[in-house]
């Protein structure tokens, strides 16, 4: 495996251990934290997918155009738009003041990761 995609995969795995763990506190969660890290995930495996086919993606954080370039290898994710539009909600909605998440939108955001990011591992053969 290309050494760039090994390092989005390492900062992947960072953002989902960081909301899975910000998850789990029982004092004080933050979960806006655990929205913006899940959608994090998710845009660096999508990176991560694009380094190891060569496709070049620039600097975003727009997973719906990430996907729109990851769909020319690999059709079938296409199916994975919603999801990835709901984690983009999640993250930008509650950066700012205004809107704050609640226990269930950040439960929502680790579910939508964690089955996007298990489509990614298998693309990626890990």
């Amino acid at each position: 495996m290309n050494p760039i995609t090994m390092e989005w995969l390492d900062k992947a795995e960072g953002d989902f251990a960081t909301a899975e763990r910000e998850l789990k506190v029982t004092t004080d969660p933050n979960y806006d934290a655990v929205c913006f890290h899940a959608q994090q995930c998710a845009e660096k495996y999508l990176k991560a997918r694009l380094q190891e086919s060569n496709i070049a993606f620039g600097k975003t954080h727009d997973l719906s155009l990430l996907l729109d370039m990851a769909v020319s290898i690999e059709p079938a994710w296409d199916v994975l738009r919603a999801d990835l539009q709901t984690l983009s909600t999640f993250a930008v909605a509650y950066r700012y003041p205004g809107d704050t998440a609640g226990e269930d939108d950040a439960r929502e955001a680790v579910e939508k990761c964690k089955n996007f990011r298990q489509v990614m591992r298998r693309s990626l053969g890990l």
